[in-house]
């Protein structure tokens, strides 16, 4: 499947800072891949935290650059 951007919700939003939600109907491993939330780097900023509910687990990710491409980090 691919990016949904009615997927992608806003739960939090203070000082510049945006905690959002993601639902995805893929697995972890292909929404982490690279450029799968290309149609949402627009709205997402460094520093910006993610929720990601995927159909085989749950992550919380880190937006650590926009500027090319959405990369994603993991939380240490």
């Amino acid at each position: 499947m691919a990016f949904a951007v009615r997927n992608l919700s806003v739960l939090s939003y203070a000082n510049g800072f945006t905690l959002w939600h993601y639902k995805a109907a893929d697995t972890l491993h292909a929404v982490e891949a690279p450029g799968y939330f290309a149609d949402a780097a627009d709205m997402l900023s460094p520093g910006d935290m993610l929720m990601l509910s995927a159909r085989d687990g749950a992550r919380i990710l880190c937006v650590a650059d926009t500027a090319h491409a959405v990369k994603l980090a993991a939380l240490a």
